[in-house]
């Protein structure tokens, strides 16, 4: 495992350009003051006893070097050995809705935007616990297993669309159903389910999935996202935008936040509804009740002792600038 011990001063090598930019502006003014002040013919004897190459060769000298001295002030690292770390946690599971439906505007940006950026700071405000993602339309897909990776879960909010489903339409009982199953499976009261909806639930058969969930002692919380106003759903029809519309009778097709459904379903579920304009509120209480959980011990295996390796390098770089002092711009004898 590779890594470094003070990644910020990795920033420094950004002036290595600016460094560049500037000595190549130098050769130029340089190679015109020198025209200006005599005869082209006349410049070899005036310059005889100065190398432009070896001037050239100092410059990158210097430049490697500091190089090399950045990267031994940021200070490599190997991981050497791995150790398990036991603590307490629970097992979550974020259930994002990426139906037609959340691409309405009437929460700004967008429905999904809106929870995508929602689910990211969920996730990190649920640092050590073990967090899955899950996505879903009219059909449900695992996303990202249960994992303390939260860097992989950012990746796969980042990049949820309507396009990754495999249905369009709004199933909330295949989400719920996928989660039930990819929990591992024991007989503590430490796994939770966090939906995140617009409530257009479909097929109707999301509280049989509660009954079972709430009986295998995993609790639900749901998340509304939208208003009970409405609004229509974006879309691009042969490049042309238009709204979504109704096949049958061809008008705007509009959608409402099923407020009433997802409270149901959070009390089904041993839980609590928040609607997503509470934000950081939201993330407060959702915490909050997660924390009274009974937790239980999980391992996690991490790398314990790194080896610094900023040795070598402030080696070479040192070595590097001692070349570029002792080396003469003249040409010698």
């Amino acid at each position: 495992m590779f890594r470094f011990e003070h990644p910020e001063h990795l920033y420094a090598l950004a002036l290595l350009p600016l460094l560049a930019a500037l000595f190549l502006l130098f050769l130029r003014w340089r190679n015109r003051a020198l025209k200006h002040l005599a005869d082209e013919a006349l410049l070899p004897l005036i310059t005889e006893g100065v190398s432009r190459y070896r001037r050239s060769l100092k410059f990158w000298l210097f430049f490697v070097a500091m190089l090399f001295l950045v990267i031994a002030w940021a200070n490599p690292q190997w991981g050497t050995k791995r150790k398990t770390v036991t603590q307490k946690g629970l097992d979550i599971f974020i259930a994002l809705d990426i139906s037609n439906s959340m691409l309405c505007q009437d929460i700004a940006p967008s429905r999904l935007e809106r929870s995508k950026r929602f689910a990211g700071n969920l996730v990190d405000k649920l640092a050590g616990n073990r967090i899955g993602l899950i996505l879903f339309a009219g059909d449900a897909f695992l996303a990202s297993p249960l994992t303390t990776d939260y860097g992989a879960i950012h990746n796969e909010l980042s990049t949820a669309s309507p396009h990754l489903a495999g249905a369009q339409g709004t199933d909330l009982a295949q989400a719920l159903k996928l989660a039930r199953l990819s929990f591992i499976p024991d007989d503590e009261t430490n796994k939770a389910i966090i939906l995140i909806t617009d409530g257009e639930d479909h097929e109707g058969q999301a509280a049989e999935q509660l009954r079972k969930a709430a009986d295998e002692g995993i609790i639900a919380f749901t998340i509304g996202v939208g208003t009970k106003e409405g609004g229509l759903i974006p879309y691009n029809f042969n490049g042309r935008r238009d709204y979504l519309r109704n096949p049958s009778n061809g008008q705007p097709v509009r959608t409402r936040l099923k407020e009433d459904l997802l409270r149901q379903m959070a009390k089904d579920g041993n839980g609590n509804y928040f609607h997503i304009r509470e934000g950081d509120a939201i993330l407060k209480a959702l915490k909050n009740k997660l924390d009274q959980l009974e937790k239980r011990e999980m391992e996690i295996r991490a790398f314990s002792e790194y080896n610094s390796y900023y040795q070598y390098f402030l080696a070479i770089g040192l070595l590097l600038l001692a070349v570029e002092v002792a080396l003469p711009v003249g040409r010698g004898e």
